[in-house]
């Protein structure tokens, strides 16, 4: 397993255990029954859906504003108890595990909309709202905010993580998207970062230090995100290809020649047989490519049109678009339950998710090695991704309690992580490190891992803020 996967609780002085006790005697007479040392609302408060090992922290408290989560942060302060904050949960890397115990803090309470600019194309909202219920929420407005990662995942979850999603080709991802934080800082202070403006030359880009550190330099209370409209006209469909390096050429030229493709997404031969058992659809069981276009009726049109030519060129087709929204709905419903498809293959197995990104110019190579290392290993384990930005997800269906399984699963893991790097990308372009990947840091970032530790014991000096997390000495 890699570093932290299976450890518990750090051995605790007797100091350290009365700091708990007292932190969580503060917290229920103060939040009563938003404060629970419930074990199974502990555990649920875990590892989730990851693969690696439950660590539970020692209480949840569910916050309802900025003020009361940097009054958390205090207490915890100062008897120096570590701070796991928590979103929905969807994360894959063991980000809300808490290997050293402490308080978890959950933030779905603080779900609200707060304001919608629609003439500046931005809104500001707690960090407890999810992509689905913004949408939902902007639908009479003309308006939409593009990060989708699949699951129904907390705004606030998504900056921490860096997500992005199926729209990351045209809409970019949450370092895009985000404006503008507040933060709570590892000493309870609330702090704000980057504004309203789309441009500043204004000092540092804190906003872009906190997106992406998974909760390890301080708790994301609000964001201000961008929007953009809805599109006159939305066309997509689905293109077969004899294999998957033919599929990656066809992504590769599709970007290189600037076509404005709005989501591009590559299922293998194994996860299309699962989506058409799981999703009742009757695609042909071969690498296909799901695609949607954003535009004006003429510009889709012409578009698909255009892709359906470089397709034809690499062996692709035919390729069947429509407009109809209720066909393109059934597609993307099908993409989204992919894991569960996925799980569909063997009902019986344990999911190992993992995902890297490379270079456009490289993903044809990694995804066919991948292909290859999975067939030489006997691994039963479908291949999806979105491959107009390079990124691929691998869903290795095993049995965790095995040993033998999971030391080849991991050893699958590293080789495929080592290989996105040495291509020049990263061992994940979506997922995050958590405490999954951190072994894979240094040989990616090299001495800016360092400058990393440098920030990390700068903001965080008793290392409360979700330890065991990005950093190895965390």
């Amino acid at each position: 397993m890699p570093e932290m996967a299976n450890a518990t609780h750090a051995p605790q002085s007797d100091n350290e255990n009365n700091g708990v006790a007292a932190v969580v005697k503060a917290l229920k007479e103060q939040f009563q029954d938003r404060c629970s040392t419930s074990q199974a609302l502990r555990e649920q408060h875990a590892h989730t859906t990851t693969w690696l090992k439950n660590q539970p922290p020692d209480a949840v408290v569910f916050a309802e504003s900025t003020e009361e989560v940097a009054e958390i942060v205090r207490l915890c302060a100062r008897y120096k108890v570590p701070i796991i904050p928590f979103g929905t949960g969807s994360s894959l890397e063991g980000h809300v595990n808490a290997p050293f115990g402490g308080i978890s803090i959950d933030m779905s309470h603080m779900n609200e909309v707060l304001e919608v600019n629609s003439q500046d194309l931005d809104c500001r909202v707690q960090p407890g709202v999810t992509r689905k219920q913004l949408n939902s929420y902007l639908r009479d407005t003309g308006l939409f905010f593009p990060i989708d990662p699949g699951a129904d995942a907390s705004l606030g979850g998504m900056a921490a993580t860096r997500a992005s999603g199926t729209n990351a080709v045209r809409y970019g991802t949450m370092k895009d998207a985000v404006l503008g934080l507040t933060v709570v800082t590892p000493d309870g202070r609330i702090i704000k970062t980057g504004g309203r403006a789309k441009k500043s030359s204004a000092g540092y880009d804190l906003t872009r230090l906190y997106i992406g550190s998974e909760g390890t330099l301080g708790i994301i209370t609000e964001l201000t995100v961008r929007l953009h409209g809805q599109p006159e006209a939305i066309s997509g469909g689905v293109c077969p290809f004899p294999d998957v390096r033919s599929a990656c050429n066809a992504v590769i030229a599709t970007i290189q020649m600037g076509l404005p493709v709005a989501r591009i997404e590559l299922l293998d031969s194994l996860q299309v047989k699962a989506c058409n058992a799981y999703s009742k659809l009757g695609l042909a069981e071969t690498p296909t490519l799901f695609l949607e276009f954003h535009g004006s009726e003429n510009g889709v049109k012409e578009q698909s049109e255009m892709f359906s030519d470089i397709a034809e060129e690499f062996g692709g087709g035919p390729f069947s678009w429509a407009t109809a929204a209720e066909e393109r709905n059934k597609l993307w419903s099908a993409r989204h339950d992919a894991y569960w498809a996925g799980k569909g293959l063997k009902p019986d197995a344990d999911i190992m998710v993992t995902d890297v990104c490379v270079p456009i110019s490289r993903l044809a190579d990694c995804v066919a090695d991948t292909e290859e290392d999975i067939r030489n290993n006997g691994f039963l384990a479908p291949i999806v991704g979105h491959v107009g930005d390079g990124n691929f997800h691998v869903q290795i269906l095993v049995d965790l309690e095995s040993e033998e399984d999971v030391r080849r699963t991991e050893s699958f893991v590293e080789r495929l992580s080592l290989r996105a790097i040495d291509m020049g990308g990263t061992c994940t372009g979506e997922h995050g490190v958590g405490q999954g990947k951190m072994k894979y840091l240094r040989k990616e970032h090299g001495e800016a891992l360092d400058v990393m530790q440098t920030i990390k014991q700068a903001l965080d000096p008793d290392n409360l803020m979700n330890p065991g997390k990005i950093l190895p000495q965390s």
